[in-house]
Formats: structure tokens, sequence, C-alpha cells
């Protein structure tokens, strides 16, 4: 019973040298599941990245509780995204560590980090159009002037931008923080950015040449080349089912008749929870709409494929299970088969990942 990620290891391998190579000052993101991989196997590759010469002497991760599983497996600075707070216990145990640099975007945190033991290393956030975390232009330079005023309280590494996804004004609006940032006088010319692609992070760089920038890359770099990655699932059983048979946790009655195949995969991978998209496109919700009517009638389209096309759940997933409807007259593959499953890697866990 299981749900395997597996990797074309040459290609995945070539994929992050050539990105690594494209992207100078390259910082990669560990955090979450891993993208799939979970942490620590990235932390590995990160690791390996820097061995070869491509740079790569910090990891980002997202939040303090997941530096355990990384800070053993990558040499280098670990620079924690999400903000420094007093009451975060992981976080404060940290302020030691002159391994983790920590990212401030309240004047109160900051002063408290002053206060802690140890010099701890920041980063100061300049808040951007996503409105999540960080200073404001005035709040930049407040910063910056109270950490210049207790140069053996924390030892300042830049600024970051955390820009939006999928915005074609990324550009513009980091070259209107970059302002703010000069305007702050913060001592220290690193810029760390997110969501800029290498073409933007080139023209910023030709715009500010007395900053350096540092790209922070996670999905691009991990999960950048598809054709790299395939996930499978076992076919666990099946059973010959005829029209008004009833089946399942609730007691469903067969639409029609088929067979119904139980495959590896459920709620506790991932399979068949969805997030919101935000889609805000009226095709977009045009097909929220399709969906949920499909979903009112007991038709929920599943990520598996079955003789080269997506099949229907019949039930919605079990915890490590689902079951699927697969109409007559389509080929119903053996017990212990492997069928193809589309994922969010981002939102799913593995029972094993294999590498090549």
């Amino acid at each position: 019973m299981s749900l395997v990620l597996h990797v074309d290891g040459d290609r995945w391998r070539a994929h992050l040298r050539t990105v690594a190579e494209a992207r100078p000052g390259l910082v990669p993101v560990a955090k979450g599941n891993g993208y799939g991989f979970g942490n620590g196997s990235l932390a590995r590759r990160a690791q390996w990245l820097a061995d070869q010469g491509a740079g790569c002497d910090t990891l980002a991760v997202g939040t303090y509780a997941e530096l355990p599983d990384v800070a053993q497996r990558f040499d280098g600075d670990l620079l924690v995204l999400s903000p420094w707070r007093p009451w975060d216990d992981d976080g404060a145990a940290s302020t030691s560590d002159e391994r983790v640099v920590h990212t401030v975007g309240r004047l109160a945190d900051l002063a408290a980090l002053v206060e802690a033991p140890g010099r701890p290393r920041v980063v100061l956030e300049r808040l951007t159009s996503m409105k999540r975390h960080g200073f404001t232009a005035r709040g930049l330079r407040e910063a910056a002037a109270l950490a210049a005023g207790h140069p053996a309280g924390v030892r300042v590494e830049g600024v970051s931008l955390h820009l939006p996804l999928d915005t074609a004004d990324n550009l513009a609006e980091a070259a209107e923080l970059m302002t703010d940032v000069v305007a702050a006088g913060v001592p220290n010319s690193t810029v760390w950015v997110s969501h800029l692609d290498a073409a933007a992070v080139a023209d910023l760089a030709a715009q500010y040449p007395d900053f350096s920038f540092r790209p922070r890359l996670g999905t691009e770099l991990w999960l950048g080349d598809r054709g790299a990655l395939s996930v499978t699932a076992r076919v666990l059983d099946s059973h010959p089912v005829e029209r008004g048979e009833q089946f399942g946790y609730r007691g469903r009655s067969v639409p029609r008749t088929g067979s119904l195949l139980v495959v590896s995969g459920g709620t506790a991978h991932g399979i068949g929870l969805e997030s919101p998209t935000g889609e805000g496109s009226v095709r977009a919700r045009a097909a929220t709409l399709a969906r949920g009517g499909l979903d009112a009638l007991g038709l929920a389209k599943s990520p598996y494929s079955v003789a080269g096309k997506a099949r229907y759940f019949a039930e919605p997933p079990h915890m490590q299970s689902s079951m699927l409807f697969l109409p007559s007259g389509v080929d119903v593959p053996a017990t212990g088969d492997e069928v193809d499953v589309r994922v969010r890697f981002t939102t799913t866990t593995f029972d094993r990942v294999e590498i090549d």
C-alpha cells in the first residue's frame, strides 16, 4: 500500500545544477512537506549543490520548528522565513546559534533581539503588497537606526522582500521598495528576494549595482522540471459491480455497471484535499461551478489515471486508500499494478521517494 514519488535522478540533478548556475546567490528553500521530498532530503541536496561549487551557502526554512530536520544535513547558514516572535520558544532558543538568521518585521521584536543572548543575525523585512509581514518605509528606517545603535546586540544581514506570486509587476514593485531600502541606510547591502525571475533580478542588480541580490527558490528549483518526476499508486483490489449495488462507507449505490477499483493513497497522503486557489477569472469560476455540480451528483474526478484517462472517485477518499469507479468496457488493472497519479507536490505526503 504505497504512494510513491519516482525521480529521474540524472535529469533532476541536471536541472538543479542548471538553476543554480543561472541564479547567482541562490538560497534554496526547504519548508512544509519539503515540496514532497521532505525537508531533510532537500537539505542534503542543497549541501550537494554547495559541494559542487554552485554557491548555496544558505538554506531557507519556513519555521523554527523545521530547523532540526535540516541543521545536521546542511553545513551552511539557516535563514528562517517566518518572522521571529518573542513567544516562540523554538525561536527564542536559537538566538545564540551563529548559523541561524532571523527575519524581523516589527520594531518591538527587533528591540527584544537586541537584548537576547548572543548576537543574533537578522534580516529586516520590508512590507510588500502582500501585506503579510514587514516594516513600512518609516519602520524600516527606525529598525535600521535601532540596529545601528546596538552593533553588539544584533548583526544585520540585509533586507528581505517577499513579493506576491505570479505577478507581472513584481520588478516594478521591487524597484520602488528599493528606494526605501536605500533611504533607510541599512548596514548591509544584501537584499533577499522571493518571486522574482532571473531576468528581473538581473535588471534590479543593474539598477542598484551597490547591492547584492539573493533569490530564494523553492518550487522553481525542486519542482521546475516536472518531467523528471512521476507519482504512482498500487491497485489493492477490484470488484465488478452492477447498477444499483451498494458499496462503501456510506452505502452508496453504483450508478451503472462497471468495476470498483481500490488504490493506495488517501486523505492521509493529501489525496482529495484541495486548498483554495484564489483564481478570479471567469474561466476559473466556471470550472469551480462545474466541479461543484459534479460533486453534488457524487461524481468528483480523482487524480488517478487508468487506461490513459482520469477516473472518478466512487466515494470520498479514505484515510490511506481511495475507491474509483471504472465504467464497463474499461480494462481493469490487476491487483498489484501501478497507476499514475497527478498530485500537488506541496500538499502530498508520499510513502516513499525513489531517486534513480
